[in-house]
């Protein structure tokens, strides 16, 4: 199993977490939501695997290149 990290693309609010940990995805599911200049952003499962934990929660801001999330592809 591979661990991948999720990272942020862009500043910005978590808006929604769609997944939980544990939960298994598929490619380009969505894992959560990002709000940025009143724009909602997806973040999505780089590949099929499951969500191993969020570093994010609900209406937290976040920077640029910070870490969201960890995901175990496979």
């Amino acid at each position: 199993m591979n661990t991948v990290t999720i990272k942020s693309e862009i500043a910005g609010t978590v808006w929604k977490i769609e997944a939980k940990p544990g939960d298994a995805v598929e490619t380009d599911d969505t894992l959560l939501i990002l709000e940025s200049m009143k724009m909602e952003i997806p973040v999505l499962a780089p590949r099929r695997g499951s969500v191993a934990e969020f570093r994010v929660s609900e209406g937290e801001p976040v920077t640029e290149g910070q870490v969201l999330a960890l995901f175990t592809a496979g």
